[in-house]
């Protein structure tokens, strides 16, 4: 069994290999050790977490992030915004035969491009979890560490332990600057936050499983800060899932040019008076260090707030309206029997937040339908739920659907912020009859703070995998994963995904 030192000379030359370097372009002398700044506080952090510092409670949540995840990219590998990227590397760019790519016997691209054709399919169908403040934590990470375990001879995988510790630290990094600016606990208007703190969280991830130093691991950090943003203006189009894609491959871009020694800005995380580092992103940003691990008090965010897993594919706004239109539905059913008629409905009222990029009154593609109050309400109200056919074709072109929404209002009550943690939804409607039906939900069946039961979790991750795979295989997935802690090195895993 190689030590943590020895891997760590093993992965390098291993990417050395890899990518036509020269291994000793990869070895970069020790430097002095850095000023405590916030930065280097944040190299410290991912330097020196072991797998010791993780909890149970970290260990079992990380590991149901890991198997919806992977259940979400093996479903979204069907999606047509997959095909086009994959096909896409593909063609332009020489393979390396490498690295897996999801739901694609045979298919192996170079450990990045595997990396981004990955990380789309994880956000292809916005199916992906979602945590507070606002991202999409899991998607950036993953794919990025999956793809340099499968790099690896078979002699030098890490193991299951050293793989969800590396996974961890790429989550609790975006979750770290998440809450250092207050603007960043709303439902987002200007970047995209995957493309800006996952990007810095696949880095952090990435330079953890490379066993990077604390100097490299800051690095990594400011070199994926400036490979970092998407604006909000690709939201409910098909370069939406590009921007999980890039996060993830561009930070392991960063880990592996801080690996070969290229430097960055030390101050990248700082607050610097006049000058826009990591704050170009927010215009509150007020950072903080990051505890050490070593230190009595450090404890992981994903300690204290679980992981949003959704049920249905769409921006996660959608299932409080959902939830809440579903209990209109089944009023509606009690009252009159069978299947919900457009006819016996005058008007539909909204009560939701204010967010412009989700208030879509008529969606022409399933990008726009998984991003409109509307449509989902008004599913919801017609079928009593939301689910991956409500998206097909046919779904968004049924006559009563289009109905309904042309009857749809929207109202923004001031005590309804654009914010995942306190939000809520509520559906009023109408009828001919004069008869007024409510439906009001504050916390969806999936939200952090109602999590997904294991059945539940478990049910969706066979659906997903199941679209893909043959069912021995997807039930293997499920003992990889939930073992992922005792493998001595991730073969099984990588195995089940081949």
């Amino acid at each position: 069994m190689l030590s943590t030192a020895q891997r760590s000379v093993r992965y390098l030359s291993v990417i050395s290999a890899t990518r036509g370097f020269h291994k000793s372009a990869l070895e970069v002398a020790e430097g002095p050790s850095p000023e405590e700044t916030v930065t280097s506080s944040f190299g410290r952090f991912i330097q020196s977490v072991q797998p010791r510092h993780l909890s149970p409670t970290v260990l079992q949540r990380s590991k149901r992030m890991v198997l919806d995840s992977i259940g979400v990219g093996l479903l979204g590998s069907t999606t047509e915004v997959f095909q086009l990227t994959l096909q896409h590397c593909q063609h332009m760019y020489a393979s390396d035969d490498i690295s897996f790519v999801y739901g694609r016997q045979g298919v192996k691209l170079s450990p990045t491009l595997a990396t981004f054709v990955n990380g789309v399919a994880a956000h292809s169908m916005d199916f992906d979890d979602t945590w507070h403040p606002a991202t999409h934590p899991s998607g950036a990470v993953l794919p990025a560490l999956l793809a340099i375990s499968d790099m690896l001879p078979n002699d030098s995988k890490p193991s299951g332990l050293d793989f969800l510790t590396a996974f961890n630290v790429g989550i609790e990094i975006q979750g770290r600057l998440m809450r250092f600016s207050n603007k960043a606990h709303n439902i987002p208007k200007r970047f995209h936050p995957p493309s800006v703190v996952g990007t810095l969280g696949s880095s952090a991830a990435c330079a953890r499983l490379l066993c990077l130093d604390r100097n490299q691991c800051s690095n990594a950090l400011a070199i994926a800060a400036s490979l970092a943003g998407a604006p909000m203006a690709n939201a409910a189009t098909q370069t939406k899932p590009l921007h999980i894609g890039n996060a993830s491959r561009l930070g392991l871009e960063a880990a592996l040019l801080a690996s070969r020694g290229l430097e960055a800005s030390p101050l990248v995380l700082d607050a610097v008076p006049g000058v826009a580092g990591f704050s170009a992103f927010y215009e509150d940003y007020a950072p903080q260090p990051i505890s050490s691990p070593l230190e009595e008090d450090h404890s992981f965010l994903l300690e204290r707030q679980d992981i949003a897993f959704k049920r249905f594919p769409a921006h996660l706004a959608m299932h409080w309206i959902a939830d809440a239109a579903a209990i209109v539905h089944k009023t509606l059913v009690g009252l009159r029997g069978g299947r919900i008629s457009p006819n016996v409905v005058q008007d539909i009222l909204l009560r939701v937040p204010v967010s412009k990029y989700i208030n879509r009154p008529l969606p022409e593609s399933e990008h726009e339908a998984r991003h409109s109050f509307q449509f989902n309400a008004c599913t919801a109200l017609l079928d009593g739920e939301v689910t991956v056919q409500s998206f097909h074709p046919e779904a968004l072109q049924r006559p009563e659907l289009h109905a309904l929404l042309s009857r749809v209002r929207l109202e923004h009550p001031h005590d309804n912020p654009a914010n995942f943690n306190i939000m809520y939804g509520e559906v009023e409607v109408t009828l001919v009859s004069g008869d007024v039906l409510r439906g009001r939900c504050d916390t969806f069946y999936g939200h952090w703070r109602n999590p997904l039961s294991e059945e539940s979790l478990r049910r969706k991750f066979r659906n997903n995998a199941g679209a893909v795979l043959a069912p021995e295989r997807v039930e293997k997935l499920i003992e990889a994963v939930e073992d992922l802690e005792h493998l001595d090195d991730c073969k099984p895993l990588l195995a089940q995904l081949q």
